[in-house]
């Protein structure tokens, strides 16, 4: 079944702290890592990834050779990082990166967005057209060592994120305003069907990042909207929350219980005059929403 949201009304407000003072000028791809109590968030544009250690506030920034938009954790030494050359890892204590894949060689005119591992340790991870061409971007799996397309031809594939059994995967594309979900198998997290509309966005803004939260309702940043969306696995609009910056960009539940979410925001493509009226354009906060989310799960490098 596909929902049509009708305009929400005002967001609900809810508390919510300053983690990061530094702005991005375009702040995606939010993880954390529970072992660590530390959270990674990437400004693409300016091939920097953030690291916060939640119990202390110090926050580093560590700079990147390419352009990096998501992550995974492998272990306690290494992440897997999406990139605009491929699939990479990284050291942890040193900053190296390997890489593991080349993705889209052939095309200079894409890059990396958005990404999720599936509970079975299956890293779904998108591309899109730098320019947001129409049709430019691509889904695809990092399943048992080998990356494979999943979905062609979508325009800015963004919202990826899994039920908590792994039996369904969500997607959106925010040029269509359109989230989608597809059955999956929960041990691979590869698809058994085509996937469905379940939810077409109305109102300002756009779908961007999402995460689930352990109940299964799919939390979603809606890029100039100022807001997270909550939607049920019906595709139904259950609760809108305020975010103190217009272009939100993508959530992650963090913190010891699950208990917060930690979202990223953007200032790309704003003029003087729109970030002068958004103060708080490009930071990160971390912001109590009365939901619980649980442990985002380890990429798997190799055979299941």
């Amino acid at each position: 079944m596909t929902t049509i949201s009708a305009p929400p009304a005002a967001p609900a407000a809810t508390p919510a702290t300053l983690l990061g003072a530094e702005r991005c000028h375009l702040g995606e791809g939010p993880a954390y890592d529970a072992a660590r109590d530390t959270a990674w968030w990437f400004d693409i544009v300016e091939k920097r990834l953030h690291e916060a250690r939640l119990g202390t506030g110090a926050i580093t920034a560590h700079a990147l050779p390419v352009m990096a938009s998501a992550l995974a954790m492998v272990d306690a030494e290494r992440q897997l990082l999406v990139t605009e050359g491929g699939l990479a890892l990284r050291d942890i204590a040193s900053g190296r990166l390997e890489s593991v894949a080349t993705v889209e060689a052939d095309k200079s005119g894409t890059r990396s967005n958005d990404a999720r591992v599936h509970p079975g340790g299956t890293f779904w991870f998108s591309t899109m057209g730098r320019a947001a061409e129409p049709g430019a971007g691509t889904i695809y799996a990092f399943h048992a060592g080998s990356v494979i397309p999943l979905f062609r031809a979508v325009t800015i594939p963004n919202a990826i994120c899994f039920s908590p059994d792994g039996t369904l995967g969500y997607f959106a594309d925010t040029a269509l305003g359109e989230l989608y979900r597809v059955r999956l198998d929960p041990v691979s997290g590869l698809p058994l069907e085509a996937p469905s509309v379940l939810h077409r966005h109305g109102g300002a803004g756009g779908l961007d990042g999402a995460v689930t939260d352990a109940e299964g309702l799919i939390w979603c940043a809606i890029w100039g909207g100022a807001r997270l969306n909550a939607y049920s696995p019906a595709g139904d609009l259950v609760r809108s929350v305020a975010t103190p910056a217009l272009q939100t960009s993508c959530p992650v539940f963090v913190g010891p219980g699950f208990d917060r979410v930690l979202v990223t925001s953007a200032w790309e493509g704003m003029d003087a005059a729109t970030r002068a009226a958004d103060p708080e354009h490009g930071r990160t906060f971390l912001i109590d929403i009365g939901a619980k989310g649980r442990a985002e799960p380890r990429v798997r490098l190799g055979g299941l």
